[in-house]
């Protein structure tokens, strides 16, 4: 049975998804700091330089050569210019089940680059590795991570009592954790029958700003 992922780049009309690089190094830093990163991930904080070189150089690339899934950095095509980050993670060869969690950069909020790439990636898992699951949990209150989750076709359901810790900011500027209800989002080859190739449309007045992984484990 195959239990890694084949070293892959996925390309749609306007993204270019592909394992990282050093070159990514400074977009990932600047990516990562961003206030609402911090608010609905698990990333470090500050995220560092360093943070951001390990990355990818040896712990995105660990995730498919150790099994445990797949990671890709999101470029735009015409300008090459990171737009976010792509993860399966926890990802389970009996059932061929994984999960899905992506984070998209401050600037390329808006333009629907979330749920293209992550509808790029389920359509590949599923035509091209025979996958038959795939899951993405979101805050209960990111709510633009599950407007992504519903532009793709996901179905709700249910929810996981008090099982995260987001972050919030308090008056004096430093981060406090807060726990909070995930909720979970499955989908299926089915699910994908009668949608275009990309989705009805970019949704380009989508606010991706939540569009966060929850639960990645990112060092």
């Amino acid at each position: 049975m195959t239990t890694t992922f084949p070293d892959v780049s996925i390309s749609t009309d306007r993204l270019v998804l592909r394992p990282f690089e050093e070159g990514d190094v400074a977009a990932l830093t600047e990516m990562m700091n961003d206030e609402l990163v911090t608010a609905w991930t698990s990333v470090p904080h500050p995220y560092t330089h360093a943070d951001a070189y390990k990355w990818a150089t040896r712990h995105a690339h660990a995730e498919r050569t150790e099994g445990r899934g797949i990671v890709f950095a999101v470029t735009e095509f015409l300008t090459q210019r990171l737009v976010g980050v792509i993860h399966l993670q926890n990802t389970n060869w009996r059932t061929r089940a994984t999960e899905v969690g992506y984070v998209t950069a401050p600037w390329a909020r808006g333009e629907g680059y979330a749920s293209e790439s992550v509808l790029a990636v389920a359509q590949w898992l599923f035509r091209d590795q025979g996958f038959e699951r795939l899951e993405l949990r979101t805050a209960a209150d990111n709510t633009a991570s599950q407007q992504v989750a519903q532009k793709i076709g996901c179905i709700s359901e249910g929810v996981l009592r008090n099982a995260w810790i987001v972050r919030t900011q308090t008056e004096d500027g430093r981060w406090a954790d807060t726990r909070t209800d995930l909720i979970v989002w499955s989908l299926v080859p089915e699910d994908l029958e009668g949608l275009d190739e990309y989705g009805d449309d970019y949704g380009g007045q989508m606010a991706e700003a939540g569009g966060y992984a929850v639960s990645t484990d990112w060092n």
